[in-house]
């Protein structure tokens, strides 16, 4: 029998989904196909405009799209319309973010000057006994229900201003890593004297009510945070945090630098050596930053790079390059004879063409040189290369227990201004690697310059340990932070670094000074870094999904500007902000909405300027057109008060109407609460934007018409009546957003529509609602379609909801602003029923012509039937356009076993699990130093925990990519067209036809012929790859960044001869004991 197959898809304006299949098949349809020797064009058009004068006539009428029109029309007169300033406006926002992070930097400034005068009238004792609040004992008691030691009473109060978490604003409290014995005399000394912290942590918070979490990372190890809280270990009872690890101590402890590792493979490093030399590299690792360049060169009979692509230059210690050389760094293996000199040479010709090319940080250079002895002729290298002015500091690690060669090594840092540690174990590696900040601090410290450091962006992974709370973890932040040093002149030359103090500003409270409301419908405001990387934007994608969990993406804080705003392909825009410059540059663009379902083609204006005495830029986005169009009309506040107290009205809760998070009183108000206690003068002393409260009380009285309008409609709704409306709603550009719901909340096919639940329906910080977006880009009186899924529902009864928005505009001397945006939800089912109502052209025709349906509602036309939309393409009715996602995670390989394997034998599991334990506890005892046990001093001084084990790196199944996807673009200027397909034995006719005032097409194509030999034409992006040339020449490449100001490389006054001595280690009993415990424990896990 032959078929005739009806779709009709949605073209959405700029990216084509296929919405409905609908196939009818009966008798009917076989006399009328076997009359015509194709599809009537006439028949369809007739279909086409029937069917959108229908749909038309039902979203124009429950949306009141038509009143809301006439009111803003009827206050044209009232109204002016301005064209926004960018230079302007940019400056403006630029200075308001400069007070406010200068507000942090005072707070600051004031933590060092407590801490170094503390610090300066404290007299050190061996024998200092303190008891301070541990975070991680406070509130805990023993078996006798008294407080454990250090583990006193501690006062917690849910706050709002802090996560909602239980906090201590009268007092701070300290953490220990618990590699740190909490009682040494050091941690002790320093709790004391830090005590003289809290007054001025509360006084800064009196100041300054929006500042969050100060601290004070001291150099021995602990941390005090303020407010205080209670600090939860993880899973296995351990708190691995250690501030001294964390980038803003790090920047704010050092100044920028170069280093080359050099690591001994030889054949004496097997075993035991190599998994700690491995760790070693890889801590040292962790304490670069992006204003760091760095590379490693292994060497045993020869040298090569670890990895071939650096031959000869340093690369930047960025996120993606560290874990880079850390994969690498794990699959070497230790052979052949070590040969240092070599080494040394070509080390030292990379910093010096570095050095000398004004590459690099141009700062500190160093080698660290990671070895199990040396004992070659090296002297005449350093003669050569470094002395007698010693540019380049050696730093040497002896690995293993083995101490023949120390007195060799030792010389090697001492006579290059370097520091010498001796690493015997893994629970050395930490606390022996950190002796290097120490030293590269020195010169900064004799100085006595306090620089300030702003770290780049980061999602802090401590506030899992410390809060146990993934909202938390999801917030941005940046870090400002200063070195405290040592005023005591008989540690003058030593350079002694007392610590780091700092505080963090999320960077959402940095945006909020950019008002959404001034930017447009499209405009956004993004902040970057003196590396080029972005601090903040509102395309910036940090997270990604694996599976249920939500991770963080590896490289998210160093994504660049030209990876978000990637059209920039000179990269003139990245190379005027980096360089701190202040200006505007145009640019077209096609930005990806709806999770890159669609696509916007836009031409942007950006604004920039450098934010004074921060690493940072400001850059706001204005799109030409609407977008730099700002209209204000005056209303009394008498008038629009009684306008906006009403139920169906709210305002968009993440923008900033009246500041409610200064006082604890404000805290709990909506934006819409606190807008009218301070209108009607309940609280006179909130802050508010006076430009803003006038634009929204305008709207409100020019939109409060809609409501009664909408009650009406609801009141004249029968059963059968448009049954399948759901909801009109309506958004103006001040945020204010108004809804009816035409039925019970309880029948609602899409309840996350209009709420924080769907971010993409409301205004945010970001963007507006993407139904305003898309409407904005058509004439008012054209509706946009587009279709939402209730994800929670399943497939079978998932109910589909279609989305119908329209723009609002008014015109004033000739010039053009969107005022508002208006629309409906419509169930799927009503749109159904009108358009089966429009094409019963057949029922003239004798016989029936029953109608069943083929839901493939939602579904990319190309997936369905990829032959139509090749022949599209063909035609020219769609073009297909690439778009590039330069923060994709693509699936890649991972390290995982066999899983056979067990399968062999029931007992292989049983054995492989004590083979473990076994060689677990061989290391154990071959770790510790039994013999410090027996030493009673060294029980006081205990300073390492067991390292349980040296884990294989994970490999994450996704990985940072690039990738490459299509969009598809109407030709609006073609309302029809009709064609047929060649498929082999048959063709398939098809004719397509515009549905006036709406994004929608009609489709109409034969159904009885297959085209299976046409492939689909998909959406799925596909991952770039570059050979390996190209992929090399993309790692080398250094892109332009702009230098801190500041650079402490050397001081006179330093003094070099504390070079560094071996170390033993020891371990306090009861640790030990603990340890064991955790190790016996796991292993029975494993057995079993």
């Amino acid at each position: 029998m032959e078929k005739r197959m009806l779709r009709w898809c949605f073209e959405n304006g700029l990216r084509l989904y296929f919405i409905l299949r609908i196939i009818c098949s009966s008798c009917c349809l076989l006399c009328f196909v076997k009359a015509q020797s194709r599809i009537p064009t006439e028949t369809v058009q007739l279909w086409a405009s029937e069917f959108g004068g229908e749909l038309n006539s039902i979203v124009t009428k429950y949306s009141g799209s038509l009143l809301l029109q006439k009111k803003y029309k009827d206050v044209e007169p009232f109204i002016r319309i301005e064209e926004v300033d960018g230079v302007e406006l940019v400056m403006q926002f630029g200075e308001k973010m400069k007070e406010m992070l200068g507000r942090k930097v005072e707070a600051v400034k004031r933590l060092v000057d407590a801490a170094e005068e503390a610090d300066l009238y404290h007299k050190y004792d061996m024998n200092f006994e303190f008891d301070y609040y541990n975070s991680v004992l406070i509130n805990e008691r023993d078996e006798n229900g008294n407080y454990v030691e250090l583990g006193n009473e501690f006062i917690l109060e849910v706050n709002e201003h802090f996560n909602n978490l239980p906090v201590n604003t009268s007092l701070s409290n300290i953490q220990v890593p618990t590699n740190v014995y909490n009682k040494d005399p050091d941690i002790l000394n320093g709790a004391y004297w830090s005590e003289a912290l809290n007054a001025v942590f509360s006084e800064n918070f009196m100041k300054d009510p929006t500042l969050t979490w100060q601290y004070f990372g001291s150099s021995t190890g602990f941390f005090r945070l303020y407010p205080g809280i209670k600090w939860m270990p993880d899973g296995n009872g351990v708190i691995s945090f250690d501030c001294r690890n964390r980038g803003w101590y790090i920047q704010a402890a050092t100044s920028p630098k170069d280093i080359i590792i050099l690591f001994d493979i030889s054949g004496s490093m097997k075993g035991l050596r190599m998994t700690i030399a491995k760790h070693t590299i890889n801590t040292i690792l962790d304490t670069l930053g992006e204003n760091d360049f760095v590379n490693i060169i292994a060497y045993s009979d020869y040298i090569h790079y670890v990895e071939p692509c650096f031959e000869g230059t340093l690369v930047q210690a960025d996120r993606d390059n560290r874990e880079h050389f850390k994969l690498l760094v794990d699959k070497l293996n230790a052979k052949g004879t070590g040969v240092v000199t070599k080494a040394l040479i070509e080390a030292f010709r990379v910093l010096n063409k570095f050095n000398e090319t004004g590459q690099g940080s141009l700062c500190n250079q160093a080698i660290m040189l990671i070895t199990d002895g040396a004992v070659e002729d090296y002297e005449s290298v350093f003669e050569q290369y470094n002395w007698p002015d010693c540019k380049v500091r050696v730093f040497t690690y002896l690995i293993g227990r083995e101490v023949t060669f120390a007195e060799y090594v030792k010389w090697i840092a001492c006579n290059n201004k370097g520091y010498y540690t001796h690493i015997s174990t893994l629970a050395d590696v930490q606390e022996n690697v950190m002796e290097y900040l120490h030293v590269l601090s020195r010169p900064m410290v004799i100085s006595h310059d306090h620089d300030i450091i702003w770290t780049e962006a980061y999602m802090d992974n401590a506030s899992n340990e410390l809060f146990q709370s993934a909202a938390h973890s999801l917030l941005l932040m940046t870090t400002v932070a200063m070195p405290v040093f040592s005023r005591k002149n008989e540690t003058r030359a030593h350079g002694i670094l007392l610590g780091v103090v700092g505080t963090d500003v999320p960077l959402k409270e940095l945006l909020k000074l950019a008002p959404r409301y001034k930017l447009g419908v499209h405009g956004y405001a993004f902040l970057n870094t003196n590396n080029g990387y972005i601090l903040a934007h509102p395309d910036l994608r940090p997270l990604y999904k694996d599976g249920k969990k939500i991770k963080p993406k590896p490289n998210y804080n160093s994504v660049d500007i030209s990876e978000v705003e990637w059209e920039d392909t000179d990269e003139v825009l990245r190379t005027a902000m980096v360089n701190g410059e202040t200006g505007s540059f145009a640019m077209n663009v096609k930005v990806p909405v709806d999770d890159g379902k669609r696509v916007l083609f836009l031409t942007n204006d950006y604004f920039y300027t450098h934010i004074d005495d921060t690493p940072f830029s400001l850059c706001i986005v204005l799109t030409r057109g609407h977008g730099e169009s700002l209209f204000i009309g005056n209303i009394s506040v008498e008038e629009g008060l009684h306008d906006i107290d009403q139920p169906d009205l709210t305002l968009a809760n993440e923008w900033i109407y009246c500041v409610t998070d200064i006082d604890p009183d404000h805290r709990k108000l909506s934006q819409k609460e606190a807008v009218i206690r301070y209108l009607t003068g309940q609280e006179p002393d909130l802050e508010c934007d006076e430009e803003l409260l006038q634009e929204v009380l305008f709207d409100a009285v020019v939109t409060a018409p809609i409501e009664a309008y909408w009650t009406a409609i609801a009141m004249n709704i029968s059963e059968n009546n448009e049954d399948g409306i759901e909801m009109a709603f309506l958004g103006t550009r001040a945020g204010l957003m108004r809804s009816y719901p035409f039925i019970g909340k309880e029948k609602s096919s899409n309840k996350k529509f209009f709420t924080t639940q769907d971010k993409h329906s409301i205004f945010t910080m970001d963007h507006f609602p993407l139904w305003y977006r898309r409407a904005a880009e058509h004439p008012p009186g054209h509706f946009v379609y587009s279709i939402a899924f209730e994800e929670d529902m399943g497939k079978k009864n998932r109910s589909k909801m279609i989305t119908a928005s329209t723009a609002v505009s008014v015109t004033v001397s000739k010039r053009m602003a969107i005022a508002a945006a208006v629309g409906v939800q419509i169930n799927l089912s009503l749109m159904r029923q009108k358009f089966w109502m429009a094409t019963q052209q057949c029922s003239n025709i004798e016989g029936t012509c029953p109608i069943s349906c083929d839901d493939d509602t939602g579904k990319f036309l190309g997936e369905v039937d990829g032959s139509v939309m090749t022949q599209l393409l063909n035609m020219g009715l769609f073009t297909e356009v690439k778009l590039y996602d330069y923060q994709a995670m693509c699936k890649g390989a991972t390290n995982h076993h066999s899983g056979s394997q067990p399968m062999l034998s029931p007992f292989h599991t049983i054995l492989a699990a004590l083979k473990w334990f076994l060689s677990n506890l061989f290391i154990f005892f071959v770790e510790f130093n039994f013999c410090g046990l027996w030493n009673g001093e060294s029980l006081v001084n205990a300073k390492t925990v067991f390292h349980f084990g040296h884990k294989h790196r994970k490999v994450e199944a996704f990985q940072p990519c690039n990738t490459e996807y299509p969009a598809f673009v109407y030709d609006h200027t073609i309302k029809e067209a009709n064609g047929f397909i060649e498929c082999g034995d048959c063709q398939k006719i098809f004719v397509v036809q515009n549905i006036e005032n709406s994004n929608l097409l009609l489709l109409a194509t034969e159904a009885y012929c297959d085209c299976s030999i046409f492939p689909s034409v998909t959406l799925e992006p596909n991952e770039v790859k570059y050979n390996a040339s190209v992929k090399c020449e993309r790692m080398r490449t250094q892109k332009l960044r702009r230098r801190p100001n500041a650079c402490y490389a050397f001081h006179p006054e330093e003094n070099a001869e504390e070079c560094g001595g071996a170390s033993g280690i020891s371990l306090a009993g009861m640790l030990l004991l603990l340890n064991v415990g955790v190790a016996v424990a796991v292993a029975v896990a494993v057995l079993q």
